[in-house]
């Protein structure tokens, strides 16, 4: 994730939340499994990556929404 940071750097933001310390985020979205990739555009998700993703996967699937 912090390489396509780098990569996607003035285009995309990404986050990251520590499931344990933040519980109340993953009961707010419905994650149920980690990790898992939540993509948002306009502020709503449009998109979610559940387990293991390869880069390749992941910049698929944040270049189809660019």
């Amino acid at each position: 994730i912090e390489e396509l940071a780098g990569e996607y750097a003035g285009r995309v933001v990404f986050g990251k939340v520590d499931a344990e310390s933040q519980r109340d985020i993953p009961m707010r979205y419905g994650i149920s499994r980690i990790p898992t990739l939540l993509l948002f555009k306009g502020g709503e998700i449009v998109k979610k990556l559940i387990g293991l993703q390869n880069k390749k996967d992941i910049k698929a699937a944040i270049d189809s929404l660019l």
